[in-house]
């Protein structure tokens, strides 16, 4: 209980620090541009406590999750098939390196003509800008698995792809996916500021030109909290799926 208190103390404590500089710096502040800490508190419940929340924010979130899911399915998919394949591996890699060269947020005047303003949009942007980490993570896995267990696995009949490939790969598959989420909230809220009707990118781009300032910067903090609570629920996910990995590496620093 107590190493888990230590943790939980040495996760907060920068927040905590940076949260009351920025709360005494900016009290009494009187710059309309600048708000103090305490009137972007007040704004936050106003704003994101309510109605709005489940208007604007839910199905910001349910975008992200829609995008972010088949960008780690299609990731994964095609990683293992170019992983395995040293001809599909030459074959597509000039194609892979073009695609990736192209900023997401440059698709997005390109994809309005085909799926419009609505949710397809969105989705597709989220899904091009998270699978590229993902995708060449799982190939680098893939290429990395042990050629000797492989034929082990194959003298014995077992399956190498399921039993030993995606275990082998599965930490580099989960480095591409923490990274694929970061990207998937910054184009969530890119898509949104460029053509939408709702969103949290959307509501912000707002405020900020209805000179909704305090408003504006509770968006912002939102934002930063929902990465938050997604990268704390990704780590959790993560320990359980490699929980072989992570047990393994703590029996090694003992």
């Amino acid at each position: 209980m107590s190493a888990t208190l230590k943790r939980v103390g040495i996760w907060l404590g920068l927040p905590v620090a940076l949260v009351t500089v920025w709360w005494f710096a900016s009290a009494g502040s009187t710059d309309f541009f600048r708000p103090s800490l305490q009137r972007i508190v007040q704004a936050f419940r106003e704003t994101w406590l309510g109605p709005r929340f489940v208007e604007e924010v839910l199905p910001s979130l349910a975008r992200l999750a829609v995008g972010y899911v088949l960008a780690v399915i299609l990731g994964v998919v095609i990683g293992v098939a170019i992983g395995l394949s040293v001809r599909t591996r030459a074959l597509t890699e000039p194609v892979l390196e073009f695609l990736r060269a192209i900023p997401p947020p440059i698709l997005v005047p390109v994809i309005m003509l085909f799926a419009g303003i609505e949710n397809t949009m969105k989705v597709i942007v989220i899904v091009f800008g998270c699978i590229w980490p993902i995708l060449l993570n799982t190939v680098e896995g893939v290429r990395a698995t042990d050629e000797v267990l492989t034929d082990t696995c194959q003298v014995y009949g077992v399956k190498p792809l399921r039993h030993l490939v995606l275990q082998s790969a599965s930490p580099q598959i989960m480095t591409g996916a923490r990274q694929a989420l970061a990207i998937g909230i910054i184009l969530m809220v890119i898509s949104e500021m460029v053509a939408a009707n709702n969103g949290l990118g959307f509501t912000i781009v707002q405020f900020q030109r209805g000179f909704q300032i305090p408003e504006m910067w509770s968006g912002v903090l939102l934002l930063g909290l929902i990465g938050v609570a997604l990268a704390g629920l990704f780590h959790l996910a993560e320990r359980r799926v490699l929980v072989w990995y992570h047990g393994s590496r703590d029996a090694d620093r003992r």
